[in-house]
């Protein structure tokens, strides 16, 4: 029951009642209203942004649930890319040096990707960053894997080809030297014979008596000999055994093989003798690997002991004069 308000009327000295007109009601109607509305958009404000509904609170579960497997992923991304630049390590530093092939080069390996905007429908979220960090890994990750795969691929090869390459290497001395006797001359700077100056001597000369029969220090295919030095050499044959090398036999007396033809390692192609710019009957021999002259006496491991190698370097280092 509503409770009855009185007022005091001085005029007539006693309390009247407080009678309230339709407009004093509808006023009173309009502020509750009002004030009603005013705390259910405070409630429905509160409950938005402070109390999750369960739908949300599922969510915000399977959020956390993949943030954490994001986490798991990059740290194992992380694992991966350590046992990848593992491999690579070993694959340059010792499959390639195995088999003498260049090691790839970093910026074939670590390189980037094209356009800036490639994870760009990946930004503006909360995780965004998490995100674009793994699927950037995972990019960068499957490129070097496919790199590595195709070098595996081409080590395979090369070692498929391991023995071809080892009969094609220059690994004996071109003429018969059982005693060792026949090294004059040594590679590096030497006396020249003609000229009397030092003079850089680009292989190893073996002192021998024309007709001493020459052999083919490895597999390959006879060349012309036309771009070795032209006629300094005299008569000379130059054979081809391809993976980058090449040898060189100068001043022979005679040749024995045409140019074109395969030649198997010790195989006669021809014999000591003192034709171009020599100063007596001896084998001129020269080793060249991608076009640059090397020492030869690093070379002859297929019929010399360790104790016969060292005692080759020693007379093949003699600074003396060289016989061309």
């Amino acid at each position: 029951m509503a409770k009855v308000k009185f007022y005091y009327d001085p005029n007539s000295l006693s309390y009247r009642k407080i009678e309230k007109g339709w407009k004093h009601r509808l006023r009173e109607v309009g502020l509750f209203l009002t004030a009603a509305m005013l705390m259910a958009v405070l409630l429905v404000w509160i409950g938005f942004w402070y109390i999750d509904s369960p739908e949300e609170k599922r969510l915000k579960r399977e959020l956390d649930f993949m943030r954490l497997q994001y986490e798991m992923i990059d740290q194992r991304l992380a694992e991966m890319s350590g046992a990848l630049e593992e491999l690579e390590e070993r694959d340059d530093n010792i499959y390639r040096v195995v088999f003498e092939a260049e090691p790839i080069p970093d910026e074939v390996r670590k390189g980037g990707f094209g356009g800036a905007n490639r994870y760009a429908g990946l930004v503006g979220y909360e995780h965004s960053e998490l995100v674009r960090k793994t699927s950037e890994r995972v990019d960068v990750l499957a490129k070097e894997l496919y790199v590595q795969s195709r070098s595996f691929d081409e080590v395979v090869g090369m070692a498929k080809r391991k023995s071809e390459l080892l009969s094609c290497i220059p690994a004996i001395q071109p003429i018969s030297n059982k005693n060792l006797t026949r090294i004059a001359s040594g590679f590096g700077y030497r006396i020249h014979p003609i000229y009397k100056v030092g003079k850089m001597h680009t292989g190893i000369d073996f002192t021998a008596p024309t007709g001493t029969p020459i052999y083919a220090a490895g597999d390959g295919v006879v060349n012309d000999g036309s771009s070795a030095g032209g006629s300094g050499y005299g008569i000379h044959v130059i054979v081809n055994h391809g993976y980058g090398y090449q040898t060189l036999y100068g001043h022979m007396s005679k040749r024995v093989v045409r140019n074109g033809q395969k030649v198997k390692r010790g195989e006669l192609i021809g014999y000591v003798g003192n034709t171009g710019t020599s100063t007596a009957p001896h084998l001129h021999y020269e080793v060249i690997k991608s076009g640059t002259k090397v020492d030869p006496i690093h070379y002859f491991f297929n019929d010399l002991t360790p104790a016969q190698y060292q005692e080759v370097l020693a007379l093949a280092g003699r600074e003396n004069q060289s016989f061309d």
